[in-house]
């Protein structure tokens, strides 16, 4: 295939796209607002943390497929994956989608397609893009072909998941919809399922949807065994057991770019029927301070009123470097609210983006009183306590995604606490 692309947005999606289409042999032109990250991809550096990017990233451009500015070119394939935030309000944000197609607009040329990969709310395609699409002098349907295609992947597995996953299509027409399968068939593995653009939209809001609903349940499991002497994670997993149920983990709250994100597009769309959507989100929206006042507790429960907590992980998931709606970062502004002081530290996160945050494990655990993990990277989940029992002035942890050995920090003297298990602890 000899079609040429332009990607608007190089973030967590954007880029690794680019680069994927690049090393199967298209050339790929990235485009970014953000004049730094594209100095640093033509510099062959990262601006993002992938799995994998590093080294394919310097395979396209030396192979002269791939190329980044802050401006669009011609090309024959438009994808666009910039963010779509929610506002304060828990409104979508479509700024950058809209923005995004304006860019291109000069550009499009007779035959084009253009690909929303953005994760946005039902109807965005037809309702943002298409006015402003019709601005073109093309034809959309005949001379401009349209659909969405939504991102199926996980940090820190995107270029195994673009692969193997299965991918939803939704063109305006047959012909946006047969013109995006054949290119995403450049590299995609998995089965790809044609569909409507706003069913396709939907599809995508639904899946993440579904997990913050169903990690809200689990939320409120872990809140319910706190109060009647159950280890939630225990009676989850034996739960599991069953063929038919499937209950997710509970944890300090929900973050990332969609699945904290993605419940408000439907609850913004039909307020007064997405009811269980609305109150999942209130649920996970509220245990930042709900761990907040954990650790403040189990502090004062030990006789410790102006105790200092070291905060361990500030990504919203393990082994990636993504603070995107992070509930980490909430559970700090609560304990600043609480005036408790704190120190945090997350070995994937290079620059300091909290007042309190530092680069040294050592300095955030110095004079600690309470280990806090929120976020299960692999350093903390092999973390050993004698590397910090020295430096701490007492010998407690929190730990809310249950990923440390519980049995090594007991042996090692400390005080161990897990969100939603009050089976060992009187806390």
């Amino acid at each position: 295939m000899s079609k040429k692309l332009c990607v608007v947005g190089l973030g967590y999606i954007g880029l690794p796209t680019a680069v994927m289409f690049a090393n199967h042999g298209l050339k790929v032109h990235g485009v970014d607002i953000n004049e730094k990250a594209v100095q640093l991809i033509n510099n062959k550096q990262l601006h993002i943390e992938e799995n994998g990017l590093q080294d394919r990233l310097v395979s396209a451009i030396e192979s002269g497929h791939f190329t980044a500015s802050t401006e669009p070119v011609e090309a024959d394939v438009f994808i666009i994956a910039v963010p779509s935030p929610i506002k304060a309000d828990k409104t979508a944000n479509l700024d950058y989608v809209r923005e995004a197609t304006e860019s291109i607009v000069p550009f499009l040329k007779e035959g084009n397609l253009v690909i929303l990969e953005s994760t946005v709310p039902p109807r965005t395609v037809e309702d943002v893009m298409m006015p402003v699409l019709k601005t073109s002098p093309l034809e959309i349907g005949t001379q401009l072909f349209v659909s969405h295609s939504p991102e199926r992947v996980i940090p820190g597995r995107v270029f195994e998941e673009l692969v193997e996953n299965d991918r939803i299509v939704g063109g305006i027409n047959e012909k946006s919809s047969q013109l995006t399968v054949d290119l995403y068939k450049t590299f995609v593995k998995g089965n790809i399922h044609v569909t409507d653009a706003t069913t396709a939209e939907m599809v995508k809001v639904i899946e993440n949807t579904y997990r913050d609903v169903n990690i809200a349940f689990a939320n409120e499991l872990a809140k319910v065994s706190e109060k009647i002497g159950v280890n939630a994670w225990e009676a989850i997993k034996l739960a599991n057991y069953h063929p038919r149920v499937n209950i997710h983990l509970p944890g300090p709250g929900v973050g990332g770019h969609c699945i904290a994100v993605d419940p408000w597009f439907l609850v913004e769309l039909q307020p007064e029927l997405a009811k269980i959507i609305s109150l999942s989100r209130q649920t996970n929206d509220s245990m930042p301070e709900y761990t907040a006042l954990k650790a403040k507790q189990i502090m004062e429960e030990k006789g410790i009123n102006n105790g200092r907590v070291a905060v361990l992980g500030l990504a919203f998931k393990g082994n990636i470097d993504d603070m995107r709606e992070s509930p980490s970062v909430e559970v700090v502004e609560h304990l600043e609210k609480l005036g408790v002081d704190y120190t945090a530290y997350d070995p994937h996160i290079k620059q300091n983006n909290l007042s309190k945050q530092t680069q040294s494990l050592e300095e955030a655990v110095n004079h600690a009183d309470l280990i806090v993990i929120l976020t299960d990277h692999n350093e903390f989940k092999t973390l050993d306590p004698t590397v910090v029992e020295g430096s701490m002035r007492t010998k407690m942890i929190f730990d809310t995604k249950n990923c440390i050995d519980r049995t090594l920090w007991e042996d090692n003297q400390f005080d161990v606490f897990l969100l939603g298990d009050s089976k060992h602890s009187e806390v």
